[in-house]
């Protein structure tokens, strides 16, 4: 496990300093270790169950990581691309319970400060989110705007705050702050149109 540990470590340095090949060499494990974490509560039966993006990725960043040798930029690299994979596993999720409900009301992940949240204004309540009509929107957004589809990945797929999404993505906070508005913005107008808001 420690050298596994130390590996990946190096991985996320390789990662940090733009080696492609390193990020497809780590996103299994990540995949397969963040998939295990959000298991339970993906699954679960229970109502208003809340999918602590936050919490997952720390405890992934933890189990898969020397910490005493990683740095910032390592730790930097593992959220962003912890964040593409959160966002991957919540789609196959909400993909698969959508089949097996044929059309039911399974694509709706309840989350907490969540895009659709903050489009509706209700604070931090849980609000049902229709996951693969967010993946298409930002993926749609990504395309005219790569930056603020990443910064929304970040804080949503994620759950980092403003200031750690800022971070990772190489802006500063007022930066992160106005473009974090336009993106929730742009996401509510595309999500309006497409007739899949919550």
């Amino acid at each position: 496990m420690r050298a596994d540990t130390e590996y990946n470590t190096t991985l996320l340095t390789r990662i940090a300093g733009g080696d492609e090949h390193a990020a497809n060499e780590l996103t299994p494990q990540l995949y397969d270790e963040l998939r295990r974490l959000a298991g339970s509560l993906l699954t679960s039966e229970r109502a208003g169950h809340t999918l602590q993006a936050t919490a997952l990725v720390n405890e992934a960043y933890l189990k898969l990581t020397d910490q005493r040798t990683a740095s910032a930029s390592d730790r930097s690299a593992f959220m962003g691309l912890a964040a593409t994979v959160m966002r991957r596993i919540l789609v196959d999720h909400a993909r698969a319970r959508h089949r097996l409900k044929r059309g039911g009301d399974g694509r709706r992940v309840p989350m907490t400060e969540s895009i659709a949240v903050e489009i509706k204004g209700q604070g931090v309540e849980e609000t049902p989110v229709d996951v693969e009509a967010l993946d298409a929107a930002l993926t749609k957004l990504g395309e005219q705007d790569e930056r603020k589809a990443r910064l929304v990945e970040l804080r949503f797929f994620c759950g980092l705050d403003e200031t750690n999404a800022a971070e990772i993505v190489g802006i500063s906070r007022a930066t992160a702050s106005r473009e974090w508005r336009m993106a929730r913005a742009w996401l509510a107008r595309e999500l309006q149109r497409t007739g899949e808001s919550t």
